[in-house]
């Protein structure tokens, strides 16, 4: 069987597999989040939190909980790095330096998991598991708490509050994260992986020289990056390390798991606009723009656009060869869509093209499907600043789900889509405009640009993946990267619970002959031509100079 025939078979049953998920677990999802019906477990949970189940929040309200708690958060993860020498299970690691703990700190709050250490001689078992496993549960479910709070917004009429930020973390960790994370980690386990308390073990090669290994509870943090889209990896190789990502079988369950939360949450949100032909429609822009993307990728790769790549009949420098090139551009371009980051390959070893397409991915905003629930905030606003476009062509105040897109709505979906470019191309500026930050690059030219623009991007978007060509372990880098990880996170955050106030608070609007239908193939194709020609005009001017000028030497 040739690589390409391989890769599509690879490819076609992930999305069998995800179709036959995609109603059974939306539809689970919505149940979780509408019923008023608690389990033990939650009501031990909101006891000790001091939480009033019943108590509905503003969105204003609800904005503060989100806020605190990853206050809180940052501070613990940043006190369990820093003191970890002096905690159990702690393999005999050194405290981790001030600027590495907090850059890793806001990175595993904010759900982005970059990193600029290795974890094997990094962190000890208890800070894995305490401090960054931990956060990779709840950092995907204020995501999911977040989209769910503007579907509400939508759903809601004349309602000043948008539900209650504590009861929509609590139940997204204990009803949807931790029981499929429990079931994976099972079979992750089955194929390979490793979970133990394992120190460090001495070992000779097969050439004679030595190597250190590092055991750990590395399956159960596996499956909860790649669920809650996370990223980050309990070794510096990521998921191309055998004891990460044991075979192709492995592979294939873990981007089966980066997509599926991400691709079922249209379903919960069709479920509860009460209109699934909505949600459909936003699983088809979704599913267009992946479906895409992937191709593209793997086109790229497998073409090998050089001398060299030719001769050897495809670009295989950086990727693993139990995966081999069409796996791990499939791996690539679903880790990029998503916020999750994670890597089973060097993304500095693609090919200029093929390296593009994994920053083009991230620039859209990782709407296709994204982040768990940030890929669906994300797209619903799309489909806002679209309707909008619409209305200004037919002469008609838009509207969108029985509700009215005003000036207030519009200006807090454009500022949403302002955030991550200002950031991305203001640090790229930055980091270029000093010989020093430029000295980090591993490559000089448009590579090297790229290089920085993908960290960035990376940053920003909280997605954790990294081309691997940067050294980012200094202070500036460190700093400058968490502030974006913090503001690419909580200032969209901020937007989109604001909007969700003020939709709820909207009374429905009857719809008319002039109501633009937004679930019909139209509307479909006009949310994809938005989403692209938005980062079309923002980032082509710096991929020009980063990998299409690569490309086209």
């Amino acid at each position: 069987m040739s690589t390409t025939s391989a890769g599509m078979i690879f490819i076609v049953s992930l999305i069998a597999a995800l179709v036959l998920v995609h109603r059974p677990l939306g539809d689970y999802m919505y149940r979780v989040y509408s019923t008023a019906r608690h389990n033990a477990v939650e009501r031990v949970v909101y006891r000790l939190l001091g939480v009033r189940t019943d108590a509905e929040q503003s969105w204003g309200v609800y904005a503060r909980g989100v806020l605190a708690f990853s206050v809180i958060s940052v501070l613990v993860v940043y006190g369990i790095q820093r003191l970890q020498d002096k905690l159990p299970l702690s393999v005999g690691m050194e405290p981790v330096t001030d600027h590495i703990a907090w850059n890793t700190a806001i990175s595993f709050v904010t759900n982005t998991n970059w990193q600029a250490y290795s974890g094997e001689s990094t962190m000890g078992h208890l800070t894995q598991m305490a401090a960054l496993a931990v956060q990779n549960f709840v950092s995907a479910a204020v995501g999911m708490a977040v989209a769910v709070a503007l579907v509400r917004g939508f759903a809601r009429r004349r309602s000043g509050t948008v539900g209650n930020f504590w009861v929509d973390l609590v139940r997204g960790t204990v009803r949807i994260l931790l029981p499929i994370s429990f079931a994976g980690a099972l079979v992750l386990v089955a194929g390979g992986l490793i979970q133990n308390f394992s120190g460090v073990h001495e070992i000779t090669t097969l050439t004679g020289g030595g190597q250190a290994i590092t055991g750990g509870p590395v399956a159960s943090q596996e499956v909860i990056k790649e669920l809650g889209t996370n990223g980050g990896g309990f070794y510096n190789a990521n998921s191309a390390h055998p004891f990460e990502n044991a075979a192709t079988w492995t592979n294939w369950f873990e981007i089966f798991l980066i997509l599926l939360i991400p691709f079922a949450l249209p379903r919960t949100f069709g479920r509860m606009v009460g209109q699934l032909r909505q949600g459909y429609a936003i699983l088809a822009v979704m599913g267009v723009i992946a479906l895409t993307s992937v191709l593209l990728t793997n086109v790229f790769e497998l073409s090998g656009g050089a001398t060299v790549p030719q001769a050897a009949g495809a670009a295989m420098e950086g990727k693993e060869v139990r995966f081999g090139v069409s796996n791990s551009a499939t791996f690539a371009a679903a880790t990029t869509l998503t916020s999750t980051g994670a890597v089973n390959s060097f993304h500095d070893s693609y090919t200029p093209f093929g390296g593009m397409m994994t920053l083009v991915n991230m620039m859209l905003g990782e709407v296709a499907p994204g982040g768990v629930g940030s890929g669906l905030y994300g797209m619903l606003i799309l489909a806002v600043i679209t309707v909008f476009v619409a209305g200004l062509m037919v002469g008609r105040t838009p509207e969108y789900l029985g509700k009215r897109i005003g000036a207030r709505e519009i200006k807090l979906a454009s500022l949403y889509f302002l955030v991550t470019p200002v950031l991305v191309l203001a640090g790229t500026a930055f980091a270029m405009g000093s010989p020093e930050r430029r000295a980090s690059m591993l490559n000089g030219g448009p590579h090297g640009l790229s290089e920085i623009l993908y960290a960035f991007t990376s940053a920003s978007n909280n997605n954790g993946s990294a081309f691997a060509g940067l050294t980012v372990n200094t202070p500036w880098y460190d700093v400058a990267l968490g502030l974006c990880m913090a503001f690419g996170r909580f200032l969209p955050i901020i937007l989109v619970l604001a909007l969700a106030g003020s939709l709820a608070a909207q009374s429905p609007v009857p719809e008319g002959a002039g109501t633009l239908p937004t679930h019909r193939p139209l509307f479909i194709g006009m949310v994809v031509g938005v989403t692209v020609i938005l980062v079309a005009l923002t980032f082509l001017p710096a991929l020009a100079l980063g990998p299409l000028a690569e490309g086209l030497s």
